[in-house]
This record gives structure tokens, sequence and C-alpha cells, in this order.
């Protein structure tokens, strides 16, 4: 994980480094240190479990926000046989922080949108750190409208703290784009599985996040707004952001009770950052089976239940 280590992960780190030392001590002396090996790895297992049982909002939003978690092309990589990347909204530019294309997902084709992060401080920058423009939703509505003239399954992938909230992006229509976007996905005549894979912020999220099936992963969260945002609002004190993490509900175990997604996606022991090749499969075999579960549906039934779907999300009290 290089140095990017979690505070609450530093008991299960220093049994790791601990288990790394004897290995190559083991390897580099000749010695047969086995059985030592196996009672630390046995330890670190124990503990692991522990530590992700009793895991805090605020600590599932900094796995969530993990720079080294995979992003949607890494995924798109590991899960599809051939991914074409398609770029620009034919209007205004191509952004980088929301990608999509068209990709071969075992047998079935499917046109896969998301946000885009990147890895270092250099491809953050490039990407906008998620961060989508108006282009950026328009291109996703672009590809998504594609994807119902062919009858391929749309699946979106959310990555992102937010919209893009600078002056350039509002001038051009940063929020009519996602609204557009949210209203044309209702009506869309294709299954759509919609994938919280790290952060879900606010209307960044929103604007590809209407579809038939809402899946989080394990570790990741769905938000109204970030927990920084939210203290600074009701508190004027970002520092209060780890209470206001618990009281917004953004875990997906908080999620599934309110019904405002349909299942939560394992990911490998530790978080997604840690297995690459599992975690992807794990995603992949998750989106196959809401796949075929929804082709068996008509048009008819799939536009009913996707609009009742949202119709029923809240509560009133009078």
């Amino acid at each position: 994980m290089g140095d990017n280590k979690l505070d609450f992960e530093q008991p299960l780190i220093e049994l790791e480094e601990k288990i790394n030392e004897l290995t190559e001590f083991m390897e580099t002396k000749d010695i047969d240190l086995t059985d030592e090996v196996d009672r630390l790895k046995n330890r670190a297992d124990t503990v692991r479990e522990e530590i992700f049982a009793n895991l805090e909002p605020w600590q599932i939003l900094e796995i969530a926000r993990h720079p080294e978690r995979p992003t949607v092309l890494e995924y798109t990589q590991m899960m599809c046989d051939e991914f074409i990347e398609l770029h620009g909204d034919r209007n205004f530019s191509d952004d980088k922080a929301l990608v999509g294309g068209i990709g071969k997902l075992g047998d079935e084709a499917v046109t896969i949108i998301g946000h885009q992060k990147g890895k270092t401080t250099k491809e953050n920058i490039k990407r906008n750190f998620g961060m989508a423009h108006p282009e950026g939703y328009r291109k996703a509505l672009r590809l998504m409208k594609q994807a119902e003239k062919f009858d391929r399954p749309i699946i979106s992938l959310i990555n992102t703290p937010g919209a893009y909230p600078g002056i350039g992006a509002e001038e051009r229509g940063q929020a009519e784009a996602i609204a557009r976007n949210m209203r044309e996905m209702i009506d869309l005549t294709v299954p759509i599985i919609i994938v919280v894979i790290g952060e879900g912020g606010s209307g960044g999220a929103l604007g590809i996040g209407v579809g038939d099936k809402i899946l989080m992963l394990e570790y990741s969260y769905y938000s109204v707004c970030s927990p920084e945002a939210c203290a600074a609002i009701l508190w004027e004190d970002s520092d209060q952001a780890e209470t206001a993490a618990e009281a917004l509900k953004l875990t997906a175990k908080d999620l599934l009770e309110l019904d405002i997604i349909d299942d939560i996606i394992a990911e490998p022991p530790g978080g997604a950052h840690r297995d690459y090749e599992r975690s992807a499969k794990l995603l992949k075999e998750e989106i196959l089976k809401e796949i075929k579960q929804l082709q068996q549906l008509s048009q008819d039934e799939l536009l009913e239940l996707r609009y009742n779907k949202f119709r029923k999300m809240g509560q009133i009290k009078e």
C-alpha cells in the first residue's frame, strides 16, 4: 500500500511488516521459521477481522477515499475482455473526469460510464480529482442514448466527491446537465446498473446515478454531501466532520437499511485496494447477475419498476 496507510490499520500493518521481515529472513538465511510465520499470519487474520467488523462511518469513508483504490478504467480493464473508450460530448470538449465506452462483459456487450480519479497528483489534476464538468455529464448521456439505440445494458460506476463547482462549470450549465441526465435516465429502455465503487458525493453522483439496481461496494459511501461540507454548514466547523459522517447515514449498511440501495458487494479483506483482481471478480459477478435478472423484464416492466423504486424513497411525517 505504499505510504498510504490508515491510522486504524496500524496494528495490522505492524503484523504484516513482521511477517514480511521473517519471510525474507528465512529466504536469505535458509532458516525454517514457518511455524512462527504461520502463527503471525493467523494473528493478522484475526486482527483484520476485528478491525473491519467494527469500522466507524469515518473510517469507511477513509477507505472509500484511499488513493490506491481501483479506478473505473482499472475495473473495466480487469472485468472486460474488450473495452473501447469513447470521447467527447460533441459540443464543448472531452471531460477526463468522467469516462465511458463500450465493453464486452463475459458474453454481454455493455456501455460503461464512470468517474475517473488518478493515482498520482499529476493524474488527479488531469482527471480533476474525479469531479466532472457539464461536458462530462453530457458525454455520459450521449453514450447512454447510444446504448439504448443498440440495446446495450448500462453500467454506471460512481466515484466522485461531487460535481466540479467552478465558475466555468456553472457557466456551461452544471446543474442543468445533471438534472437532464437524471430526467433522461429514468426513461431509458435498457437495464441500468449503478455501483458506488468509492465516493458517492452529492449531485456529482446523482448525475449518473438513476438506475434499476443501485449497488455499493462494502467500503464505499453515498451521501447528499461530504461530511466536511455538512459540518461546515451545520456547525460552521469542518472539524466536526466525523460527527457529520455518523449523522449522514452514508455507509452501505445504513443505506441498505433505508432502502436507498439494493445490495452490498463484498470487498476483499482489508478493502478493494488490497486485492484488485478479487475485487474486480466480485464486481463482475454481481453485475452479470443483475443484468441477467433485468433482461427478463419487458420494457414496460423495467420502466415501471424503476419509477416506483425512486418514488418510494424517503419518509414523510405529517
